[in-house]
């Protein structure tokens, strides 16, 4: 007697972990790992992906550092406050808009990735062990259109 399982689209059985499934558990190990990276820094993994964000894009509103960051904007409130008390970051009116408030990182901020810039490549590096540099340049493609289908604006 054989025995079929339904197949996907991708030749996968139902068996098999879905491909959200399989992200969901890469981005588990990468925020265990980061966190434990991070522990004498007094930063947790997602202020440190909030400071990395400002770091490419200086003077952010609160809510779009929140979306640029994968977190809900009541979330970022409370981390822009714990970073502003750190001083790793600062926040200033718009010269443009009095309304709105641009969040930039400090010097301290600057100093504190750039401390954990290698060690965070060395991370990545051990995530991709084994991929050729192609693969690895498709990976990221794949996984910044799949951000883009999914998403309300462009990857960054």
């Amino acid at each position: 007697m054989i025995i079929r399982f339904p197949v996907n689209t991708w030749g996968v059985t139902s068996l098999e972990p879905s491909l959200l499934y399989a992200i969901k558990q890469v981005e588990l190990a990468v925020r265990s790992h980061l966190d434990d990276l991070l522990k004498g820094s007094g930063v947790t993994a997602v202020q440190y992906t909030a400071l990395t964000v400002l770091r490419r894009r200086d003077g952010l509103t609160s809510a779009q550092l929140a979306r640029n960051s994968f977190v809900k904007t009541q979330s970022m409130a409370d981390i822009v406050t714990a970073l502003e008390k750190a001083r790793l970051i600062n926040r200033r009116r718009d010269p443009a808009d009095s309304r709105r408030i641009l969040i930039s990182l400090t010097d301290k901020g600057r100093d504190l990735i750039a401390e954990y810039d290698e060690p965070v490549r060395k991370l990545e590096a051990e995530m991709v062990d084994g991929l050729t540099p192609t693969q690895v340049r498709d990976l990221r493609q794949a996984l910044n259109h799949c951000r883009a289908n999914l998403g309300d604006h462009p990857p960054h």
